[in-house]
């Protein structure tokens, strides 16, 4: 979801990326939170400097894959066909990706995250010779995916203990609306949901971590962005952000390759969040 797409390994580690988004995007109030946010002079103190943690949803603390595996299934199951789905969600979110950055580079108006993973659902579907094959309900299905995401083992338990210490907030691609129901229904108890969708732009745009860092009430210096993707880390890096780098193998199903490849712009690799909890010092 992103711009510093320039770079060629940048674009080719977001093409890579699976950044679902949400069919709900409708324009919702510029602040909403979820819990009683902490003031920013109440976050406590720690040694690290870090009094703010911002996550990254789709695929960093949301399993998209088991929902599409079930969906796609369903399909095949109830219409009688023999379809291949592999590569499909990596083909899907390759197509939005570049949607994204002809929106960050100002080559075409910003249009919400549900709108641009449709557009994205229709290009995959013309590619692979299946547009007569699944009718307008089956799409509906289809988009249904990023609304039935389910939180990885770790990620609720996770954000409740890094809660204790600092700040905790949502930063994502997908829109106000879906971000804010996925967490209600999985537990996450964030102190805010932030989007892209608040400032009509998106990550990797360095807009996206200033308008955090704007919102939470702190520099840039004391924020710590959570990623599953290394794209998304980096340009939090360049904005200022400390970073943390959570691989997740399943992302995309088994067949994924997991870049597990040291980079100069993150700050700390973990296995889960719990795994991060225990390994940043916020005491």
């Amino acid at each position: 979801m992103n711009a510093e797409h320039d770079d060629p390994e940048v674009d080719s580690i977001s093409r890579r990326s699976i950044l679902g988004f949400t069919a709900a995007a409708a324009a919702l109030p510029i602040s909403i939170r979820i819990g009683t946010a902490q003031a920013a002079t109440a976050a406590p103190p720690n040694p690290s400097g870090i009094k703010a943690m911002t996550f990254d949803v789709q695929g960093t603390l949301f399993d998209y894959y088991q929902p599409f595996t079930r969906i796609s299934t369903t399909l095949n199951n109830r219409k009688a066909l023999h379809l291949n789905w592999s590569g499909f969600l990596g083909e899907w979110n390759a197509g939005a990706v570049s949607i994204i950055q002809t929106v960050i580079a100002g080559k075409r108006k910003w249009i919400p995250p549900g709108q641009i993973v449709r557009e994205s659902l229709e290009t995959v579907l013309s590619t692979r010779g299946l547009t007569n094959q699944l009718d307008e309900a089956d799409r509906v299905e289809l988009m249904s995916v990023w609304a039935q995401m389910v939180p990885w083992h770790d990620s609720a338990e996770g954000v409740r203990r890094l809660k204790r210490k600092v700040t905790v907030a949502a930063l994502s691609n997908a829109g106000m609306a879906g971000v804010i129901a996925l967490a209600k229904r999985g537990g996450l108890s964030f102190d805010a949901v932030l989007t892209g969708e608040l400032i009509h732009s998106y990550k990797p745009s360095p807009d996206v971590y200033q308008a955090a860092s704007t919102y939470l009430g702190f520099p840039p210096g004391e924020i710590m962005m959570v990623a599953a993707h290394k794209f998304d880390l980096k340009a939090a890096k360049a904005a200022g952000f400390k970073t943390a780098y959570i691989p997740r193998p399943l992302e995309t199903g088994p067949e994924m390759k997991v870049d597990r490849s040291p980079e100069s712009y993150i700050d700390v690799v973990a296995d889960d969040l719990i795994d991060l909890s225990k390994k940043i010092d916020l005491s």
